[in-house]
């Protein structure tokens, strides 16, 4: 696999392109974006272009005038990388690299890159590979295919290529279905995790959101944790689950997860499935939102979108505006989002309203219920105050009546003890 395509001498020109049925604001918002990601991937850009177009170029995507136009700025700049911030098919990469003399990529390669550079654990490497993998095999038939094209129809011009293309189809088809098989196992380990959490009764809250809004940050300064947080796009690949303390409620967990981005490469969505069921799974989800960003409106339907996409709509949802500390103070009268709070995860302001919240959406799940324990068993109460928040307490001389807020699992698993 070609790991880590971008080193850290590299020198790149990053284009921007888009069609005249988009607005330039937004072709020039995934501009700046892509030169993050370039620096995030540990690269240098040394030039910008955009092009709008009519329509793509099947053999360049862009026109034949910017390629010459990009080719000049290479040898002047002495870039030794493109990157495109759009999908290039195996063709397009090649014929632009054959015009420009440089390598050249693609925005999903380049996204892919940074996974593959940040990946630690063994399930994350695995999640990037895959992901690489799924990403390689079009673009490789493709090219392939461009490449014999060439070469004319002449008896015995085209079986050894088409064969030699076949034996590297299977090879890869046979890599991605042995990654396949040990993700699967990653998964099913996980939902065990989820199901005894389910089992106990624990309320489970995932951070999700826009790469870079400060997600781990705010999961340290909820939980404790020391989760690497660092003020780059997707820092965060692996989900980390911690245990949160909300005083007056019962214990809950919080996993922190991949962050989004727009135009998300869908192998990565595919191979990060067991990450994103994590946050499928939980009762709430903490939308975290960087209050700073000139573009938060734009961040914020990206996920909003991503949500409907994963079928979370149904969820609740607090919307955690987060570096108030930093951001202008009108922002906040821009914000039309609710359940909302504003926050700083770094400074610590505004985190008991948040924890306000958290325990209020448990407890909307939640009935108040009295249950009653003969003197044999009040022993269980104890079992009890573990699993929920315990109202008030009423000994009698044969037993204790308790009032609590359950949820519909927890009443399931009492319903022995409550009255009618």
């Amino acid at each position: 696999m070609n790991k880590a395509q971008i080193k850290p001498s590299d020198r790149a020109i990053v284009v921007g392109v888009g069609l005249k049925t988009e607005p330039l604001s937004e072709v020039k918002e995934n501009l700046f974006e892509l030169e993050e990601l370039v620096g995030a991937a540990r690269g240098e850009v040394v030039g910008t272009l955009i092009q709008i177009l009519p329509q793509w170029n099947p053999s360049t995507l862009i026109g034949s005038g910017k390629v010459d136009e990009i080719k000049e700025m290479v040898q002047s700049s002495q870039a030794n990388l493109v990157v495109v911030d759009h999908q290039l098919s195996g063709v397009q990469a090649r014929n632009l690299e054959q015009q420009i003399g440089c390598k050249v990529l693609d925005r999903n390669q380049l996204i892919l890159d940074i996974f593959a550079q940040r990946a630690q654990t063994h399930e994350g490497k695995l999640q990037v590979e895959l992901a690489q993998l799924l990403d390689q095999l079009p673009r490789m038939v493709d090219a392939w295919m461009g490449s014999l094209s060439r070469q004319g129809g002449g008896i015995g011009t085209r079986g050894p290529g088409e064969t030699a293309l076949e034996s590297d189809r299977r090879r890869i088809r046979e890599k991605v279905q042995l990654i396949k098989k040990k993700l699967e196992i990653v998964r099913k380990n996980r939902a065990q995790h989820r199901s005894s959490r389910r089992r106990h009764e624990i309320p489970s809250f995932a951070l999700i959101g826009y790469t870079n809004t400060g997600k781990s940050s705010l999961l340290n300064r909820l939980t404790g944790a020391q989760v690497l947080a660092k003020n780059q796009v997707f820092a965060t690949l692996d989900p980390t689950t911690r245990k949160v303390f909300l005083q007056d409620g019962p214990p809950a967990v919080v996993t922190d997860t991949v962050g989004f981005i727009r135009k998300l490469p869908t192998q990565l969505i595919e191979a990060f499935k067991a990450t994103l069921e994590e946050s499928g799974e939980a009762d709430v989800l903490l939308h975290v939102v960087d209050l700073s960003s000139p573009n938060m409106q734009r961040q914020m339907e990206v996920v909003d979108q991503l949500i409907q996409d994963f079928g979370w709509s149904d969820k609740k949802i607090i919307h955690v505006f987060n570096k108030v500390d930093v951001a202008p103070l009108e922002r906040q009268f821009q914000v039309k989002a609710y359940p909302r709070v504003f926050i700083s995860a770094l400074t610590g302001q505004g985190m008991e309203q948040l924890k306000k919240l958290m325990i209020d959406s448990i407890s909307e799940v939640q009935s108040d219920v009295e249950l009653y324990f003969p003197k044999a068993e009040e022993y269980k109460i104890y079992d009890l105050s573990r699993d929920s928040k315990i109202l008030s307490q009423e000994p009698g001389t044969e037993g204790t009546v308790c009032h609590a807020q359950l949820t519909t699992g927890q009443i399931a698993k009492w319903r022995d003890y409550l009255i009618k």
